[in-house]
């Protein structure tokens, strides 16, 4: 016989028992793959840690003449070499001269030591007799106020190095604003370019330079003194 009380109790079991098979289906997938209340919301990528500033660094100077820059091809006749030179001045002077663009410093017993040099260009060439008053290597540059009012576009003043317009030495005449320098532009060389300075390649004003002493005489011949070709080489 159908008990009415006893089918109500099997279904409220029943339903029970749906519910908490329910909830645990909804336990088991919410623990799967939590639920994203705000998926609009989208998480900030890692922020790299700043790195470190580097302290700035200065850049070097070279302390000796650089191959490189004096790795123009040279005319022969502008390397240096010794040569015969007849001359009655002591061992040891430097004789320019301008209109051959030649440099010799003398040897003694009818010898000299040539090199190749850039002079003054036109309306800047001198002449006369000076000695070395002093010596530098890589020496600052301050452009005296003459060359200034010509070409105000200079700096004041420039620092020694290889960037340098009197290259690697520098040997001062008297209280005159000329020097014997080196140049970073090797292809100067046999040219008048310069405002009555002596230039040189940096190798070659390296090699002067340690021949020379403070007191060195220096003879500088006229531009219109132009003689044959000086000196045959020797070696």
């Amino acid at each position: 016989m159908f008990n009415l009380d006893t089918f109500r109790i099997f279904s409220r079991a029943v339903a029970l028992g749906a519910v908490a098979v329910s909830a645990i289906a909804f336990a088991g997938a919410a623990k799967a793959a939590p639920v994203q209340l705000f998926p609009f919301f989208q998480p900030l990528p890692p922020f790299a840690a700043p790195q470190p500033v580097q302290p700035y660094q200065a850049p070097t100077y070279q302390t000796e003449p650089s191959d490189d820059q004096d790795a123009v091809e040279m005319p022969a006749r502008f390397r240096r070499q010794t040569v015969s030179y007849a001359t009655r001045e002591a061992p040891g002077t430097i004789i320019i001269d301008t209109p051959n663009t030649y440099l010799y410093y003398v040897l003694g017993n009818g010898q000299a030591l040539r090199y190749g040099i850039g002079v003054g260009r036109d309306g800047f060439t001198w002449s006369g007799t000076q000695s070395v008053t002093r010596k530098a290597e890589w020496p600052a540059w301050t452009p005296p106020p003459e060359m200034i009012a010509r070409q105000p576009y200079l700096p004041r003043h420039m620092a020694g190095g290889p960037g340098n317009p009197l290259g690697a030495r520098a040997m001062y005449l008297g209280g005159t604003i000329y020097r014997i320098h080196g140049t970073n532009a090797p292809d100067t060389i046999g040219k008048r370019v310069s405002s009555g300075c002596i230039r040189l390649t940096n190798d070659d004003v390296s090699d002067l330079y340690s021949r020379v002493n403070v007191g060195t005489k220096v003879i500088v011949l006229p531009m219109t003194e132009r003689r044959a070709e000086l000196g045959t080489a020797t070696r």
